[in-house]
């Protein structure tokens, strides 16, 4: 287990968390919709409860970079929302130190609008200046590699160029907390290599860092300490080498 540093703030604080939610038994989550008609109707769908996370608890420190490692299903992307606000616990705490900021590959852009209006109304919805967009523009275009593409609206990139427009957007300005769920999954070497080397400036600078990914490389290379969960339990939390070996040893069983 990772030992707790004497010498820097704590960024995010987990304390024993626990979410649950209902999903049909196909696996759906019920719309609004879905819950009136089973509240008038007293039956329909079979339902059952998911336990997403079952008292996940840790801390994160600045200058962290994690790593957050699991299968499909073991509650990853659910603890990063969590973290950010966007899932609501069923019970136990989470404290954070700054606003977090997720950086999925599922984040909105417009797709009517070109790739310059897009960085644009990026730059604002982060609270940046007209100038500091400005200022940053070149650097958005130059690091998504779209300098040929920036003028057409977005519906006609491809979702790795999209991907890489939402990476380069984001991480234009300094988050104390920034979380990353698998946004280095697409692109090519080159451009996972700039994307690494941004995120270990954001932790350099202060900053915590999250990264969700499947790619135990990124990890590796982009990492300082790595949490793996396996159905909503945390089950390690230290040295990436240390966690990775043991992950996939249990992978491979």
């Amino acid at each position: 287990m990772s030992t707790e540093p004497s010498n820097r703030r704590p960024a995010v604080i987990v304390d024993d968390v626990h979410v649950k939610y209902k999903v049909f038994a196909t696996g759906k989550r019920p719309s609004d919709a879905d819950r009136k008609v089973l509240s008038v109707r007293g039956r329909g769908k079979q339902m059952r409860t998911v336990h997403a996370l079952r008292g996940v608890s840790f801390t994160a420190y600045e200058n962290d970079s994690i790593g957050v490692i699991g299968t499909n299903g073991s509650g990853k992307s659910t603890l990063m929302r969590a973290i950010v606000g966007l899932t609501s616990t069923s019970s136990g705490s989470i404290y954070a130190q700054s606003r977090p900021s997720l950086l999925g590959v599922g984040a909105a852009l417009l797709r009517d609008l070109s790739g310059e209006r897009n960085i644009i109304l990026g730059g604002l919805a982060m609270g940046l200046t007209m100038r500091e967009i400005e200022e940053s523009y070149d650097d958005i275009v130059s690091f998504a590699g779209l300098e040929k593409f920036i003028d057409l609206p977005m519906r006609a990139y491809s979702s790795g160029m999209t991907a890489r427009l939402k990476f380069a957007i984001a991480s234009t300005r300094t988050h104390e907390i920034l979380i990353v769920d698998e946004a280095l999954a697409v692109g090519d070497r080159t451009f996972r290599k700039r994307s690494e080397a941004r995120i270990r400036e954001i932790r350099d600078n202060a900053g915590t860092v999250f990264l969700v990914s499947h790619s135990m490389q990124s990890i590796k290379d982009t990492c300082s300490r790595v949490i793996w969960l396996d159905q909503g339990t945390l089950v390690m939390d230290g040295e990436p080498d240390e966690v990775i070996a043991a992950y996939q040893e249990a992978q491979d069983k």
